[in-house]
């Protein structure tokens, strides 16, 4: 696996060279001035990798919000993930796909009557709820639902807290039990979530017993308490340890329980899928001295935070680009060596900061094209078109065709992922 991934790096760098010479025959096309991604499939079968070896009793539940890019939920569904959705549209893109309702789960606590309406009536099932008000909507629109109780998590070093907005509090649990059972719902099992980008072992801990406590409430009103869904917040940098802990927790709350385990990766999947290409569009220099002495030049590229680099401000995100040079035939040198920059999007508002001092390996000019890894992930799918720039992304795939002559992916059978054979993905 690990000797193969420097070849996947390469395919990605070839189709963006490529297509940067294909747009520099465009100058003046509009085209030519808009970013581009490339998305790369093997990346994201080698944290699936990771996942089936790490937390294998685990099922994974794909979180849909992430990254709706239709070719990455085709070929998570290949790999055999269930998808987590939030939305009416959500869940009817992962329907749409051919994927039965089965593998789905409606795991926003709070849903509008419509949503709930559609998700039952196409056969989805199972959802999630922490409040009293969700059970009357659920009791009057779609009774049948199989329902999680989702309960109060927090991890306090998450990037994306999500326990001030979503979860039951212990205190209250037992209470939105019995009023289930009194409206005849089915509750089923335990949701929960630590928040996304989540750093802290020990939130899982907590989590878990919480979690377990609830289970029990459940059991002695009578309820069939057979699932534990824990939620998302994993990412690569310190999944092993994440992982572990989440395994340890497990063991120690429901020693031998027969449940099943699910969970809702999103950034963990997505994050390495993606690689952005952003052209440089604009260059500001500083003069040598005065007051702007202290200064770093400025580069202007063509996504900024209101497109791919909105973690910028949500999740102090931090992006280290690496430069690839255009020779334009104008005879112009550049100069060689360690050049720090400040990174700028397009648009006329000055929060559309990217970085404040990026290194890059010689002087960059206007024309450059800059590329970010690990862009898959919250990014394109929160962008906007304030300003009137688009938020509509070319998207090239590095496929199967490319890596020939290998018939397996450590344990996956790559006849098994095959979404198609050239570089889209309809």
């Amino acid at each position: 696996m690990a000797a193969s991934e420097p070849l996947s790096d390469r395919h990605v760098d070839e189709l963006i060279r490529k297509r940067i010479a294909e747009l520099e025959e465009i100058p003046f096309a509009p085209r030519a001035d808009l970013p581009f991604i490339v998305a790369d499939w093997t990346k994201t079968l080698r944290q699936h990798q990771r996942w089936i070896h790490l937390l294998p009793q685990i099922q994974p539940f794909y979180a849909v919000k992430c990254n709706p890019d239709r070719c990455l939920l085709r070929f998570l569904a290949d790999l055999g993930l269930g998808f987590d959705c939030a939305s009416s549209a959500e869940i009817q893109l992962v329907l749409g796909l051919g994927i039965d309702p089965s593998r789905i789960i409606f795991s926003h606590p709070c849903k509008a009557i419509s949503a709930l309406q559609m998700a039952s009536s196409r056969g989805v099932l199972l959802a999630t709820f922490d409040n009293s008000d969700e059970l009357d909507k659920i009791k009057s629109v779609s009774p049948n639902m199989q329902l999680l109780l989702r309960v109060y998590a927090q991890d306090d070093t998450a990037r994306s807290s999500l326990g001030k907005k979503f979860g039951a509090h212990l205190n209250t649990t037992h209470s939105l039990l019995l009023k289930a059972r009194a409206l005849d719902l089915k509750v089923v099992g335990v949701n929960f979530h630590i928040g996304s980008a989540a750093f802290d072992p020990k939130a899982f801990l907590t989590a878990a017993r919480d979690a377990r406590r609830v289970f029990d409430e459940g059991r002695e009103l009578g309820f069939d308490m057979t699932i534990l869904d824990v939620g998302g917040g994993f990412q690569d940098s310190n999944f092993d340890s994440m992982a572990s802990s989440l395994q340890l927790a497990i063991e120690h709350e429901f020693p031998g329980w027969n449940v099943r385990l699910m969970a809702e990766p999103g950034r963990f999947y997505a994050s390495s899928y993606y690689t952005l290409a952003c052209k440089v569009i604009s260059r500001r220099k500083h003069s040598s001295g005065g007051d702007s002495s202290a200064q770093v030049d400025m580069l202007y590229q063509n996504d900024g935070i209101y497109g791919c680099f909105l973690s910028r401000l949500t999740e102090d995100g931090s992006f280290a680009p690496t430069l690839i040079p255009v020779d334009k035939g104008y005879g112009v040198s550049r100069s060689q060596g360690r050049h720090i920059y400040s990174l700028w999007g397009p648009t006329c508002d000055s929060v559309d900061c990217i970085s404040e001092g990026a290194a890059l390996h010689c002087e960059a000019m206007v024309g450059d094209w800059l590329k970010y890894q690990n862009m898959g992930a919250y990014t394109a799918a929160s962008s906007t078109s304030f300003n009137g720039f688009p938020n509509v992304y070319e998207i090239l795939y590095v496929t199967p065709r490319l890596m020939s002559g290998r018939e397996t992916w450590g344990e996956v059978p790559l006849r098994q992922v095959v979404i198609q054979e050239d570089a889209s993905c309809n």
